[in-house]
């Protein structure tokens, strides 16, 4: 991407960190997220970045040996921004002081107020006296560097903006990369502006990048890739088939975990759209055996994911030449499985297609969205010219029902949720409100109730209904249906589906939850 304008993200270990991107690119500007550690002096001159990001982090700057940047991105002379952390290691590298305790933390809502100067980056903001902002810090700092002045203060910040105007470096103790700071997006697009991008970066030109890096790993080999039926899978599938035509074979592998009659729908969708070779396996006996038993959400993913490659080295091994194994893995999987390119984040999950891989797989990966989140996947596929029946679908995790039944899977359980589930997205569509949702779902719990139906005592499952809404998947709000639709839904599920007699509605957003029961 080295025609790109190019923006540097040195990511310091926030949960948050993949946010920042979302906003810049939001903007069309490109960046890449790389860890502190990997971030040399060579690294820079190499990068030629056009601004830096410093994230936020764990850590403390008053803690030996905590992360910094290398010294030579103060004198590179582009502009940097500082964000909690960032603000920190900013102020400590550059002569200020910071310190721990003494009252000053604060966690969560907050409210800046400007100190009476104009400041560039923060062009519409305290229109109204003060601005909202999401605050996460224990540590403060105490004694702004030489050359910065103070542009905002919060009751446990008062530095909470700080500038170098003549060195273009800014510095917030907040996090405007979360919808908590209503207005954060546009303290980036002033800090992009000021930076002087000019908005290169579409998803139709990394489409052609993503071609051409695809040709140049894959060569004259052959690649298979495993197509589920969502966006994800779809998207990589049409994208690779574009960069090598017929050396690409999607294989679709039925783990007995799809929701009612999918198996058939994604076969026969894919079939009727695309003149890709299609290779649709029913191994669901095999997946289905081996998870028998397994009630540890960890142990699922892995065991899913491990026989997915064993799987997909099977039909490999009868295509001759092939060597690549294509996957639909998004920029969420991984920085929630394992920090991004070896990043100081902390693994919530393991996803099937990045934690479950066997390190000896016999395959080498081909990952062409790896870097991009789900809106821009979609955007993509619209580049593509894919039906807006793929690109609309609600996201389905690889594990499948596997996760949304936790405790022991048997197939009674997977039955009496593919109906639930059906029900349940019927009911969505039929109140025209499926686009509104990011991804809806049913999970089957592993307790049963007693109820009365019919004037006789019942005793069956519990079944939790959720509905989100995300623009990315990295943080969610549940859906706030009505009272009405939640009463009827319940209703026909328990008259509809048997074997449940309890509905309940989870009304946790992410965080602290995830989307995903497992």
């Amino acid at each position: 991407m080295t025609q790109h304008q190019r923006l540097l993200i040195i990511d310091f270990g926030s949960q948050v960190t993949q946010l920042i991107a979302r906003r810049l690119r939001e903007l069309n500007v490109y960046c890449e997220i790389h860890p502190y550690q990997n971030v040399t002096d060579a690294f820079l001159a190499d990068f030629a970045p056009k601004a830096i990001i410093f994230s936020g982090g764990p850590d403390s700057v008053t803690r030996e040996g905590s992360p910094r940047p290398p010294k030579s991105a103060f004198t590179l002379g582009v502009p940097i921004l500082g964000i909690c952390y960032g603000q920190q290691v900013m102020m400590q590298e550059l002569g200020g002081l910071v310190e721990s305790g003494h009252g000053t933390a604060e966690f969560g809502r907050a409210f800046v107020t400007p100190t009476g100067t104009n400041l560039a980056i923060l062009d519409g903001w305290f229109t109204e006296g003060r601005e909202q902002v999401w605050m996460s810090h224990g540590d403060h700092v105490s004694r702004i560097a030489p050359g910065f002045e103070v542009f905002g203060t919060s009751p446990g910040a008062p530095f909470a903006i700080t500038a170098d105007v003549k060195r273009n470096f800014f510095a917030v103790q907040f996090h405007p990369e979360v919808h908590h700071t209503p207005r954060g997006a546009k303290l980036y697009e002033n800090f992009i502006r000021l930076a002087g991008f000019t908005g290169d970066w579409t998803m139709a030109s990394y489409k052609d990048d993503a071609i051409a890096k695809i040709r140049e790993q894959v060569g004259d080999k052959r690649v298979i890739c495993g197509l589920s039926g969502g966006v994800d899978s779809s998207v990589a599938a049409v994208l690779i088939h574009e960069a090598i035509g017929d050396q690409l074979t999607c294989v679709f592998v039925d783990h007995g975990l799809m929701r009612q009659g999918e198996a058939g729908e994604v076969v026969s969708m894919f079939r009727d759209n695309y003149n890709i070779p299609l290779i649709a396996a029913d191994e669901s006996e095999l997946f289905l055996g081996e998870l028998e038993g397994v009630t540890d959400p960890e142990v699922k993913r892995k065991t899913i994911g491990r026989l997915f490659i064993d799987v997909f080295q099977k039909y490999a091994d009868e295509i001759e030449g092939a060597e690549f194994l294509a996957q639909g893995t998004l920029y969420p999987d991984v920085i929630e499985s394992v920090s991004f390119s070896g990043g100081p984040s902390v693994t919530i999950k393991s996803h099937h297609n990045v934690g479950g891989l066997p390190e000896k797989m016999g395959l080498k990966l081909v990952e062409p969205l790896r870097e991009l989140f789900k809106d821009e996947v979609r955007a993509l596929g619209r580049e593509l010219g894919l039906p807006e029946k793929f690109i609309g679908r609600h996201p389905f995790p690889g594990p499948g029902l596997a996760i949304r039944c936790p405790g022991e899977i048997t197939r009674e359980k997977l039955e009496i949720l593919r109906q639930a589930d059906a029900v349940y997205i019927d009911q969505i569509r039929k109140h025209g409100l499926y686009d509104e949702i990011w991804q809806a779902f049913v999970a089957i719990l592993p307790v049963r109730t007693v109820g009365v139906m019919g004037d006789g005592r019942t005793y069956d499952y519990a079944c939790a209904l959720r509905a989100v809404t995300s623009v990315d998947g990295m943080t969610a709000d549940y859906y706030p249906f009505t009272h009405e639709f939640l009463g009827e839904t319940a209703t026909r599920i328990i008259n509809e589906v048997k074997g449940i007699n309890r509905v309940t509605y989870d009304i946790t957003s992410k965080p602290p939850g995830t989307i995903e029961w497992e």
